[in-house]
């Protein structure tokens, strides 16, 4: 009986997702063997890299060049300035773009690359550090470095064995495992990748109080000797829902809220001191604190609002539709 077409097209699912299986299987194993092979030569390359007062320049052909535009790209986002540099152009003029005191990163998984040859050369005439990256440990290229990270002899994921798969899986997480490395050397903070991530998801994350809060004159705050009377005025001025209440040393006493008014109503509310309705030692937050972290301590406490004090003294006030706007959710 022939096979109907739900049943080839189950057959086909079934082929199609084992060989994509065999794939995955193929290149984490190959990213096993990366990682034990590591020590001292990925140490030195380390060391060169962080030395340089330059930048590290990035090179590699066809796949590898690939591979090399986006490692540049994330040494220079995580504290490594680089830049890609392709080994062709390179032999017409772009040699000029390489300078005494940068470094070379060179990438190729043959290590035979032939349009490597002028800028490997450039690179010794120069005396300029030269770090390759190969799966040949004989090759050229890794004659020629001054530090070789030489890949494991892994299995292209390509059945035919001829498609860069797997040896490029490798030298894209080597890479990665570079820029993390020289990343924690340096201790690159939160801020200096905000620095250079301002836009995007990843720039919104790192957004601290500071850049967003209401400060000045904007914020709702009365000296603890005004009355109930002063702080409504002031509460329906500033449009907050609350009122922080200042002593006489400056420093945050209380925060009184609309809760807090309901609580205490009564006829002769206005009249009454606002230390007898504030809600004392009010959480507040730190202006350097990132508006992510700002948001969630708001959704646990179920607030709206929130006072921001540095040295005990209210500097701003965040308000949840700040980090709306801000595009922090």
């Amino acid at each position: 009986m022939p096979k109907s077409d739900a049943d080839l097209s189950e057959a086909a699912t079934e082929a199609d997702t084992l060989s994509a299986k065999r794939v995955l299987a193929i290149e984490a194993k190959a990213l096993g063997a990366l990682a034990d092979s590591l020590g001292g030569p990925f140490c030195r390359a380390l060391d060169i890299m962080a030395g340089v007062s330059g930048r590290v320049v990035v090179t590699g052909m066809g796949k590898s060049g690939h591979i090399g535009h986006k490692i540049a790209s994330t040494l220079s986002s995580t504290g490594t300035p680089a830049f890609f540099v392709h080994p062709a152009e390179a032999s017409h003029g772009d040699l000029g773009m390489i300078a005494t005191d940068d470094a070379v990163l060179a990438l190729s998984n043959s290590g035979e690359t032939t349009e490597l040859a002028d800028i490997v050369g450039y690179a010794k005439r120069f005396k300029i550090p030269l770090i390759g990256v190969t799966g040949g440990k004989d090759s050229a290229l890794a004659k020629a470095a001054d530090v070789a990270l030489i890949l494991p002899n892994v299995e292209e994921a390509c059945p035919m064995g001829l498609a860069p798969t797997t040896s490029t899986t490798v030298m894209l997480a080597l890479g990665d495992a570079i820029s993390v490395a020289l990343l924690e050397r340096k201790g690159f903070s939160p801020d200096e990748f905000h620095v250079l991530h301002p836009g995007g998801k990843l720039g919104r994350r790192l957004i601290k109080v500071s850049d967003i809060m209401h400060s000045g004159n904007d914020m709702p705050l009365i000296s603890s000797e005004c009355l109930m009377s002063d702080a409504l005025i002031e509460m329906s001025a500033k449009s907050f829902g609350c009122v922080g209440i200042a002593g006489p040393d400056g420093l945050l006493q209380g925060v009184i809220t609309d809760g807090d008014l309901r609580r205490h109503m009564s006829a002769d509310l206005i009249s009454k001191k606002t230390s007898d309705v504030m809600t004392k030692s009010a959480m507040s937050i730190n202006p350097e604190m990132l508006v992510s972290v700002a948001l969630g301590i708001m959704n646990i406490r179920s607030i709206t609002n929130i006072f921001v004090t540095k040295d005990d003294r209210p500097v701003g006030i965040l308000h949840i539709h700040d980090c709306l706007r801000a595009g922090v959710a």
